[in-house]
């Protein structure tokens, strides 16, 4: 049985970076791929589903922004004391964390299933659509624990600095999830024909799975997780060091989906295909966007643990190395979704308005995607770096001061093209922003820190 162990604070910064992301890019396209296939299967029930499920997505973002954030805060907590080799407190903290995602699981479900009715018509659903999105979030909603504890144990798994062991299990958990879509969706094989209710309870019983499939590697292949309820004082402990991180990257990865609400909002005020073309655009977004949502879900780790050693100089470097790679290979993606965008749209088999509106937003949104990932990065760097407030305000800012006012704007100016436009050069601000943010911390930080230990800049 392996013992969790310090293993980024030495070495080739570069091939650490890789050897983490690469894995992490299979994974997370995985379960990311699992958006456009449930959006590809329920769009072939009718375009009245397509526009249903669209309406559900920035709500169980918001959600699965919890869980992002418990991640967060489990993998810079522990990153940290795994960096300074005090195994037997990672123990304590994984087990703890974990208890207290199993009750937040619970609270969420209940206050979930209370407001569904109120939240959708709040963004605008209508009559017509509003029982396909019970039919959805009744099945989602109930399943929500198998969203939620899975999160910290992947977050103890990237604190380890093994990204390898986590995308084998998101793999697994996407492969289950698309097996089981048709059978419950269409009811084949014998199944009862379920439509919406299956694509929900296809992505429960997948996430199902890795929950158990991670906690059996988080017990037999890492060792960490300690066999005895902790007194309340040290519950409070662990979990005080995980929260002061993941409560603020909670909110921080929820407040793009909230304002994403806002914008699916603003878009439905042009009719059901523009929310329709809208969601189809969104999901094919997700997948472009998958190697900087990798690269920030490894940075955190590495930043973590070099913090813990005092090894700022390997810090600084690792950042240099993804702000230019956001750059050029959002220039990349760029020209990639502008040449390809009608036809990656034409996927879903909608109706022409549909691939009208999300052909526009693949030949808009994507010039800003570089930049989009530096946010993400430096984000990821805050909280490895265990301070998470900066991460909150340049998140808010990007979302609340630039992304929803200029997208309003836009929509008066230019219909729903002037919604895309001001997403994009919001993007593009926050990117620069974020940048000429954290190279300041860097500078205020370490610098301090290498004068109190001696450490090299």
């Amino acid at each position: 049985m392996a013992e969790a162990r310090a293993t980024l604070v030495e070495g080739s910064v570069g091939r650490h970076l890789r050897s983490l992301t690469v894995p992490m890019i299979w994974g997370i396209a995985a379960i990311m791929s699992l958006n456009i296939v449930d959006t590809w299967f329920v769009a072939q029930i009718g375009e009245r589903h397509l526009a249903a499920i669209s309406f559900t997505f920035p709500v169980t973002m918001v959600l699965i922004s919890l869980g992002i954030g418990l991640m967060a805060g489990t993998a810079s907590a522990l990153s940290r004391v795994v960096g300074s080799g005090d195994i037997q407190r990672v123990r304590r903290m994984t087990t703890d964390a974990t208890l207290l995602a199993t009750a937040l699981a619970v609270v969420v479900t209940v206050a979930g299933l209370a407001s569904m009715e109120w939240v959708f018509r709040a963004m605008g659903a209508d009559d017509a659509l509003l029982p396909l999105i019970e039919d959805y979030m009744t099945v989602w909603y109930s399943g929500f624990v198998f969203f939620l504890v899975p999160m910290v144990g992947f977050g103890a798994i990237r604190a380890t600095g093994d990204s390898k062991l986590q995308s084998r299990i998101m793999i697994g958990v996407a492969v289950m999830n698309l097996v089981l879509d048709p059978l419950l969706i269409f009811g084949l094989a014998g199944l009862p024909r379920m439509e919406m209710q299956g694509a929900a309870l296809a992505s429960v019983l997948a996430r199902a799975a890795g929950l158990f499939a991670g906690y059996w590697a988080l017990q037999h292949r890492k060792n960490l997780l300690a066999f005895s309820f902790p007194s309340l004082e040290e519950f409070w402990r662990s979990n005080r060091d995980v929260l002061h991180v993941g409560l603020p990257a909670a909110g921080t990865n929820m407040i793009i989906p909230l304002a994403a609400s806002i914008i699916v909002a603003i878009v439905a005020t042009f009719g059901t295909d523009a929310v329709a073309g809208y969601g189809a655009a969104t999901r094919i977004e997700q997948i472009a966007l998958v190697v900087y949502y990798a690269m920030s879900s490894m940075i955190g780790p590495f930043v973590g643990q070099n913090l813990g050693a005092r090894e700022y100089g390997r810090i600084e470097q690792a950042m240099s190395l993804c702000w230019k790679f956001c750059l050029w290979s959002g220039i990349a993606l760029a020209v990639a979704l502008v040449a390809s965008g009608p036809s990656l749209v034409g996927f879903f088999g909608a109706g022409e308005e549909v691939n009208r509106v999300g052909s526009a937003y693949l030949w808009i949104v994507p010039v800003s995607f570089g930049l989009n990932g530096v946010v993400m990065v430096v984000n990821a760097a805050f909280n490895g770096l265990g301070k998470p407030l900066p991460a909150v305000a340049i998140s808010m800012a990007r979302m609340f001061v630039l992304t929803v006012p200029l997208a309003y704007l836009g929509s008066l100016m230019w219909g729903v093209n002037g919604v895309f436009a001001g997403v994009a050069v919001a993007n593009a601000f926050s990117g620069v922003m974020a940048w000429v943010w954290i190279r300041r911390h860097f500078h205020r930080q370490f610098v301090m820190e290498s004068e109190t230990y001696g450490s090299n800049i």
